[in-house]
C-alpha cells in the first residue's frame, strides 16, 4: 500500500518538476524594473548564453557579448508585451516543457504567435 502511495506521489510530482522554470529565470510578465531584478535578468542571460555557447562549441568573446546583448534587448521588449496571457503561454511552452528558454527565442515565438492570433484561414 505504501509503495502505491509513493508511486502515485511521484507520478504527480514528476510532471510538475519537468515544467519548472530554469534556475534564475526572470519572468518578463512580472518584471517591475528594480535594480535587483535587472541584475537577476543579467545573471540569467549570462549563464544561459554561456551554457548555450558551450553546448554548440563556440568560444568567442565577441559572439558571446553579441548574444548576451541580443537576449537583453529581447527581454526589455518582452517586458512591454501587450498580450501578457499569450506571453505566459509562450514562456510555459519554451521554458517549462522544452529547454529553449532564451529571451530571443521567447520574443521570436511571442511575435509569431501574436501575429498568428490575428489571422484566420482563408481560401
Amino acid at each position: 500500500m505504501q509503495v502505491k502511495k509513493t508511486l502515485l506521489a511521484l507520478g504527480l510530482l514528476l510532471p510538475m518538476a519537468a515544467m519548472a522554470m530554469p534556475k534564475g529565470f526572470v519572468d518578463p510578465t512580472t518584471f517591475k524594473g528594480s535594480e535587483a531584478e535587472k541584475q537577476s535578468a543579467i545573471n540569467y542571460i549570462k549563464a544561459r548564453t554561456q551554457k548555450d555557447m558551450k553546448t554548440i562549441g563556440v568560444d568567442s568573446p565577441a559572439t558571446l557579448r553579441m548574444m548576451e546583448q541580443s537576449n537583453l534587448d529581447a527581454f526589455k521588449q518582452l517586458t512591454a508585451a501587450t498580450d501578457k496571457k499569450l506571453l505566459k503561454k509562450v514562456i510555459k511552452t519554451y521554458c517549462g516543457q522544452i529547454d529553449m528558454c532564451t529571451y530571443q527565442n521567447l520574443k521570436m515565438m511571442y511575435d509569431r504567435d501574436l501575429e498568428a492570433s490575428k489571422q484566420d484561414l482563408n481560401w
